[in-house]
């Protein structure tokens, strides 16, 4: 028999923001119609505008009706997942606007409460507080963090001190959206339940590893957020970085949330410090230009806001990040970002050494390196590319290379979403595939090098046209080795 499903309150503080409604709600919505959290429990969103409920539920259903795939509204289930909605008006940064919250909660004080902070990272301080002198943290309360937390090492420590002053560690659940995707997790079945790649998962048998997350948008919107933060702060210290966790980290001695992040901890210290000139050398940063964007044009990034605007924001970065302890001495770690390139996907490339010696015509320059292909988006799916022999006749043995599809195909319709996969996760006290405080804390230390460095050093950002896959720059970068950028 299953377990029973806890009953639960989840207050979503910027309920009715972009993310709220885009994301958070949507995967509530999906936990809820498969029957994943249970039918008692509440949704509490809270709003800076005076709204009625009637216009509460309004609201959420033509978002949910907007970000729903298609088929997936159903006008019955609506109805009886609106009866868990409700919506708290107040002013996250007073105090005396949490009664009618702390009414609310209080109707159940022992039920377990999830409080999901989907604002900005500066209004955490004040919502925990605020939380903790209403008196509505109890030993069933959990606090959600979203990304970024903080601009560098230092506004992270004073936001999380903040948090952690009213929030045991074991409460606080820092999410990345990115770890919450199948194909993310799959890599920790791939890696550590089958003993084919044990062996070779090391500076032996791997050449270098590519991590790209490419984005086709611009701003959409964000040119105020995205002007404070950039490329490096927006998605190499959190997403990549993560990733490169978890292909470089050693197995864990179980899949629980401490065993798991002490590893990916112990990788993060060992990443080499650069200095200014090797930064020089093995960091590009770009921000695009006017361009084409699916036979259309698009605005350079100066040019997104209604007023031109003066920056060297980077909206691109490519880099080489190095790991010196004993498995990965010598295996470059390639990582590539950036908005408006010619399309969106995000992909690990583990690209294996070649053969010592070739048996075959031509000295061997018909075989190329085995690669392991792990694609996040938009398909995600895992693939690995061997050598084969060309079928037919003919005399010798003629090679060509060819992908091993490793996915096993999906009988369910619709794929969940990272963010089922991690508000679940918070629901059932699993911290696995959040981050703890040390791990941000070490990825903001190697970060903060490159971001202090670009900025007392004036690295000018290379400029790239829209539509294309950043600056020259990037390509010479990875070149410079003996490599190329593994593109479609």
């Amino acid at each position: 028999m299953a377990p029973a499903l806890p009953t639960v309150d989840i207050v979503i503080f910027g309920g009715h923001g972009d993310l709220a409604v885009r994301k958070i709600m949507p995967a509530l919505y999906h936990l809820f119609s498969q029957n994943l959290l249970n039918q008692e429990s509440r949704i509490i969103s809270t709003s800076h505008t005076p709204l009625s409920h009637e216009e509460h539920l309004s609201i959420m259903r033509k978002k949910l009706k907007e970000h729903l795939q298609n088929g997936f509204f159903i006008e019955s289930e609506w109805t009886t997942f609106a009866a868990c909605l409700h919506c708290i008006v107040l002013d996250v940064t007073q105090t005396e606007d949490y009664t009618p919250l702390q009414d609310l909660l209080n109707e159940y004080p022992k039920r377990d409460r999830v409080n999901y902070l989907s604002t900005s990272s500066s209004l955490f301080g004040d919502i925990c507080s605020s939380l903790h002198r209403s008196k509505l943290i109890t030993q069933h309360s959990r606090v959600v963090l979203e990304k970024p937390i903080g601009h560098d090492l230092q506004s992270f420590q004073e936001i999380d001190d903040q948090v952690t002053a009213v929030f045991e560690e074991s409460a606080i659940y820092r999410i990345d959206h990115y770890l919450g995707k199948d194909t993310v997790q799959n890599i920790l079945a791939l890696r550590f339940s089958n003993v084919l790649f044990i062996p070779l998962w090391n500076s032996l048998y791997i050449d270098h590893v590519q991590i790209t997350v490419a984005e086709e948008v611009g701003l959409e919107g964000r040119l105020g957020y995205y002007d404070k933060y950039g490329a490096m702060r927006d998605m190499v210290q959190n997403h990549l970085m993560q990733l490169l966790c978890l292909i470089a980290m050693e197995p864990p001695s179980s899949l629980n949330g401490d065993s798991v992040r002490n590893e990916k901890v112990k990788v993060l210290k060992s990443l080499r410090k650069m200095s200014p000139p090797e930064i020089s050398q093995k960091t590009v940063r770009g921000q695009y230009r006017a361009g084409m964007n699916k036979g259309s044009s698009v605005p350079g990034y100066l040019d997104e806001g209604e007023e031109p605007l003066v920056s060297d924001t980077e909206t691109f970065v490519a880099l080489r990040a190095d790991i010196d302890n004993w498995t990965w001495r010598g295996v470059p770690f390639y990582l590539r970002t950036g908005k408006r390139m010619p399309k969106r996907y995000s992909e690990i490339i583990i690209q294996f050494k070649n053969v010592p010696h070739s048996v075959f015509p031509k000295g061997g320059k018909c075989i190329q390196e085995n690669k392991l292909i792990i694609r996040l988006q938009p398909e995600e799916s895992i693939t690995l590319s061997i050598m084969n022999k060309v079928p037919g006749l003919t005399q010798g043995i003629r090679l060509r290379p060819v992908e091993l599809d490793l996915n096993i195909p999906e009988n369910s319709p619709r794929t969940p979403t990272a963010y089922e996969r991690l508000i679940l996760d918070v629901i059932n006290k699993d911290s696995t595939l959040f981050m703890r405080r040390d791990e941000v804390e070490a990825a903001w230390v190697w970060a903060d090098t490159i971001l202090q460095t670009w900025q007392e050093d004036a690295q000018p950002v290379k400029h790239y046209q829209a539509g294309t896959y950043g600056p020259t720059s990037s390509i010479a970068l990875i070149e410079r080795d003996g490599r190329s950028w593994h593109e479609e």
